[in-house]
């Protein structure tokens, strides 16, 4: 086809004569040419300043500043700093006179050590600096989707949406502190140390590419995921590298947790949960590494979780807005689990001793002296919640040393360590909670009668043991050492020989997170039964906390051995090659585990420290006549060690 005829030109336009740029500016009056003028000056002028404030910016990212240099104590902290270290931190310029210790009610008598103190110039610095990037983080971080965890790890639901900011979490004041005296020097690490290190940094090199500043890695997809958005395993992993060495990456966590770790946020944190890993995570991190910024940083997420003890019973609520100070239970019930009121109480009493404040202490031990006095209990034994408005038990006659009532037990015990072996009232309750244990949940399983610890439901028992219980034995052989009978040390190691044939009789020598143990004699049954949903591994600390205590405590080369074939199994169905290692849903398929796509914040704060410190033969790392660990593994100092224990 031929092609159409082309369009006629458009006609031309009419122009003026063109005028070039020096004729039309001798055309402006004068007042016009000033005008222009000034306009151009100003915008240089801006110009000029935005390039000095962005270059200060960039030196500031690229660059220590004072205030992070300031890491060294003025007292040697009680491990000695990290050995890798690519520069020597420089020692504070000024040291402020140190404020005495002050003591009140059921007070700690003086720990034998000193704090290093810092320049308040530097804290007012770094308080302005929290102050200017509040708002941006609390934005960014606004949408995050968040989940709800029913203990330990087990999800329940999303969360709900959260008011509105309504007040702001009381300033704290300069705290008057003190941290730990270095105790002796830590040797080298051995191989299974570190194998130990291999496998941490095999672990923060997944959440520092992955899930850098977020609450946890999903190693698998190589993505996070948020439960509170505070950088849980950050936190939780600090003074396990202090421990394991890793001065690198403890020093670049540390810059994250003056940069970024802001509270004033609009979001919803479980009382215990939080209490547990980030203040007290924080504070050992304190302890270990006497710097300052740790303890403030306490502080300040302890002041935003005391609202949560406004209710009718002072039996707190289990969850508390940080930034509005609004507390609720949760969704699901309108109890409080009595685990989680009653396993806070190491950190806060420990906030309390090192800032003055006591209202720490008060509101915590209120609740201990309240579930001392109720009625309810079986020989010792407690309910698993607790209403806050009547201050009584709920869901009666249900008795269990796993999920929601574990913790009880223990920091009954590590109360009365942490005190100086001075509040009998504890003890007392500890004593008679061993001998409810023994008369009611204590079982032995066919065929190769292993000692177990089952659980009560109106009056019918249940060969039913979660993984959690075997914090058990640690916990009985720590009373032990303290002085306490020496059946307890008896019961430690049988419950110990269980926990460890909870792993082993798995397929991938790995624990499921619940077992049902076989009580009659029956041809090609083993003692431990696991159902479908009850395969899955976690990577829980608790056997491998045990096995530390029973090492520490009694110097058998088995538990090392033991902890060995837990670490290899870790490595071999857990370990993702990109980096992290994920929880399993299946613990008996070693051919397809099924990861889960998860790593708790635990494994690096707990199961992994735990690992590293029973491989050492070194009494005196992290001595148990020094220190009490709370129950995520954070050792804090035991207020009046015994001479010569």
């Amino acid at each position: 086809k031929a092609l159409p005829p082309a369009p006629p030109p458009p006609p031309a336009a009419h122009h003026s004569p063109a005028t070039s740029p020096p004729q039309k500016w001798k055309q402006l009056s004068r007042l016009q040419r000033n005008v222009i003028l000034f306009l151009l000056t100003f915008l240089m002028l801006c110009g000029l300043l935005s390039y000095i404030s962005v270059a200060d910016q960039w030196r500031a990212v690229n660059g220590r500043s004072a205030e992070e240099r300031k890491m060294r104590p003025a007292d040697p902290p009680v491990l000695p700093a990290p050995q890798k270290a690519d520069a020597n931190p420089e020692d504070s310029p000024g040291v402020l006179p140190q404020k005495p210790q002050r003591h009140f009610r059921r007070g700690p008598p003086n720990l034998q050590i000193r704090a290093p103190s810092k320049d308040s110039r530097d804290r007012r610095q770094d308080d302005t600096k929290q102050r200017d990037e509040m708002v941006g983080d609390a934005r960014q971080e606004e949408n995050t989707q968040r989940t709800v965890v029913s203990w330990r790890g087990a999800v329940i639901e999303p969360q709900p949406g959260t008011e509105l900011p309504s007040r702001k979490a009381e300033a704290p004041p300069r705290p008057s502190s003190q941290a730990p005296r270095i105790q002796s020097q830590a040797a080298p690490p051995n191989e299974r140390q570190r194998a130990v290190i291999d496998a941490f940094r095999h672990a923060w090199a997944g959440y520092r590419k992955f899930a850098w500043g977020h609450d946890e890695l999903k190693p698998v997809s190589r993505s996070f995921s948020e439960w509170f958005g505070l950088g849980l395993t950050l936190i939780d992993a600090l003074d396990t590298m202090w421990i394991l060495g890793l001065k690198k990456e403890f020093e670049e966590a540390r810059k994250w947790v003056s940069k970024k770790l802001r509270f004033q946020k609009d979001v919803d944190v479980n009382l215990f949960e939080s209490t547990i890993r980030v203040l007290g995570g924080l504070l050992s991190a304190y302890h270990l590494s006497g710097d300052e910024l740790f303890l403030r940083k306490a502080e300040d997420f302890g002041n935003r979780l005391m609202p949560a003890f406004q209710t009718p019973s002072k039996i707190p609520y289990s969850d508390v807005n940080i930034g509005t100070g609004a507390a609720h239970p949760p969704r699901w019930t309108s109890d409080s689990t009595v685990a989680e009121v009653t396993s806070i109480q190491l950190e806060f009493r420990e906030l309390s001793r090192l800032t003055g404040r006591k209202k720490f202490q008060e509101a915590a031990e209120e609740v201990t002296r309240h579930v001392h006095s109720l009625s309810g209990k079986k020989d010792g034994l407690v309910p698993m919640f607790i209403s806050t408005h009547s201050g009584l038990f709920t869901h009666m006659g249900v008795f269990t040393l796993g999920a929601r009532a574990d913790s009880y037990y223990e920091y009954l015990l590590k109360q009365w360590i942490q005190g100086g072996k001075k509040e009998t009232q504890l003890l007392e309750d500890y004593l008679e909670a061993v001998e409810g244990i023994k008369k009611h949940l204590l079982r032995r399983s066919e065929p190769r009668k292993l000692t177990f610890v089952g659980e009560l439901a109106h009056g019918r028992f249940s060969a039913k043991m979660d993984h959690l219980v075997c914090f058990l034995p640690g916990t009985l052989a720590l009373g032990a050492h303290h002085g306490l009978p020496a059946d307890h040390m008896e019961l430690a190691r049988a419950l110990m020989d269980t926990c460890y044939q909870m792993n082993r009789q798995m397929e991938t020598g790995l624990s499921p997170e619940i077992v049902h143990f076989n009580l009659y004699p029956q041809s090609d049954h083993k003692d431990v039964q696991v159902k479908p949903a009850d395969r899955h591994n976690l990577l829980r600390p608790e056997t491998v906390e045990s096995l530390f205590y029973l090492h520490r405590l009694t110097g058998d080369p088995k538990y090392q051995d033991w902890g060995w074939e837990l670490l290899q199994s870790f490595n071999a169905y857990t370990r993702v090659p990109s980096g992290g290692y994920s929880s399993i849903s299946n613990v008996r398929d070693p051919l397809n585990p099924q990861p889960r796509d998860k790593m708790e914040s635990f494994f690096l704060g707990e199961t992994l420290k735990y690992l590293y410190l029973l491989f050492s033969d070194d009494p005196d790392l992290l001595s148990l006549d020094a220190y009490v660990f709370n129950t995520e593994a954070h050792p804090l100092p035991i207020w009046a060690p015994p001479r010569g224990a």
